[in-house]
């Protein structure tokens, strides 16, 4: 593969911008240099004086530029990526709505095929398991009917089917055999996440010490804090669990990301788009799963009850919003898209920062923070 000097760049590093040079070589990111002195073999790219960051991940996503995780082929899950890679995402697990035993096989198996194949965008990495051990009173756009107690033999068998490549699963505490069956999914590879709940708050607190790590797309689809009945809400807000946040100003008010990261710290926080097909679409009729969804001023609402189904957010508009939402600069902004995702994914030995050895997914951004360039694993898949 091409060696890669990436020079005239605010390189962000250990948490502050450097003026220096990226080397890559192999796709692996080999050094930061402040030498104006490259090797005579290398490709020369110029920032230009903008910001070299590392690539955004997404850990919670239904799909994009009309596509839909649930029904996507392989060569449309690269089309997915190819969307995604425009918006600066150069890792991303496909979210898999709650569906049928068979078609979330079919589902993994597609998965499956991509990973065999060589890529142009986004590196799906794995796959997000959003249900079925699901409650029904929080469904949101869970079809019920499909929503089953904990089963880790169910677990076991995708798991298998996939290669090892589930690597994140959501459920709900308070259903039956969910708290048993966390532990289970640790010795699988599986990040547990809480959510889709109305759990009080010691059955959260008890999926926790089962080994939860995290909330999906917290205060959206789950019970929330009373003074004296702190339930689901309070146990993630108290525990050390990561907190997704859908930061598109509709699932949460800017005031409140701001009360999330001040209650649980910047490196609690990871930012998720909870996307769907409509991503990058004008307003119109999509599915997700098996709903039929109306997106209306970029709001994705249900047809059948008018709830929120999911996002049009990407990846790069969650980094201008949080700016926004915050008044925080770049550099604090980062993390909640790079380094704490892959915390929470156990992948930061290989993703999440600009630091040798790693992948070397790099986004260039200009100074208003449009992308640029995009790298994935040292090859450009986007040139603006």
């Amino acid at each position: 593969m091409t060696k890669l000097c990436i020079k005239n760049g605010l390189v962000y590093a250990r948490g502050e911008f450097v003026k220096g040079t990226v080397l890559t070589e192999n796709g692996k990111i080999t050094g930061i240099t402040e030498a104006d002195v490259f090797p005579t073999d290398c490709t020369v790219i110029d920032a230009e004086g903008g910001y070299v960051v590392p690539g955004f991940i997404d850990l919670h996503t239904h799909g994009a530029d009309g596509v839909d995780v649930n029904a996507a082929s392989w060569e449309e899950l690269e089309k997915i990526g190819c969307f995604f890679a425009t918006q600066g995402t150069t890792s991303w697990l496909g979210s898999v709505l709650t569906d049928t035993r068979e078609q979330t096989l079919w589902c993994i198996q597609e998965h499956l095929k991509y990973r065999e194949n060589s890529h142009k965008g986004a590196d799906m990495m794995g796959i997000h398991l959003e249900g079925p051990f699901l409650a029904p009173a929080y469904k949101g756009a869970m079809p019920e009917h499909l929503l089953k107690t904990g089963d880790a033999r169910l677990l076991a068998q995708y798991q298998e089917a996939a290669k090892g490549n589930v690597c994140y699963l959501t459920v709900s505490p308070e259903v039956d055999g969910v708290i048993e069956m966390i532990p289970a999914c640790r010795e699988l590879g599986i990040v547990t996440a809480i959510g889709h709940s109305g759990a009080d708050y010691d059955t959260a607190m008890g999926a926790v010490r089962a080994g939860a790590q995290a909330a999906t797309h917290t205060f959206n689809a789950m019970k929330l804090l009373h003074q004296h009945f702190p339930a689901i809400m309070g146990a993630v807000l108290e525990s050390d669990v990561y907190c997704e946040a859908i930061c598109d100003g509709r699932h949460l008010h800017p005031a409140v990301v701001r009360l999330l990261l001040k209650t649980k710290g910047w490196d609690k926080v990871v930012a998720v788009t909870d996307s769907i097909m409509a991503a990058g679409l004008p307003d119109g009729d999509y599915m997700l799963g098996v709903n039929e969804v109306t997106v209306k001023d970029g709001d994705a609402c249900l047809k059948s009850s008018g709830v929120r189904a999911g996002s049009t957010l990407t990846t790069h508009q969650a980094l201008l919003n949080l700016m926004e939402f915050t008044g925080e600069p770049l550099e604090k902004v980062l993390p909640l898209l790079t380094e704490n995702p892959a915390r929470l994914i156990g992948r930061y030995d290989r993703i999440g920062s600009i630091a040798p050895g790693k992948d070397a997914d790099i986004v260039i951004l200009n100074q208003e923070c449009e992308v640029k360039t995009v790298f994935v694993k040292g090859s450009i898949c986007q040139e603006l």
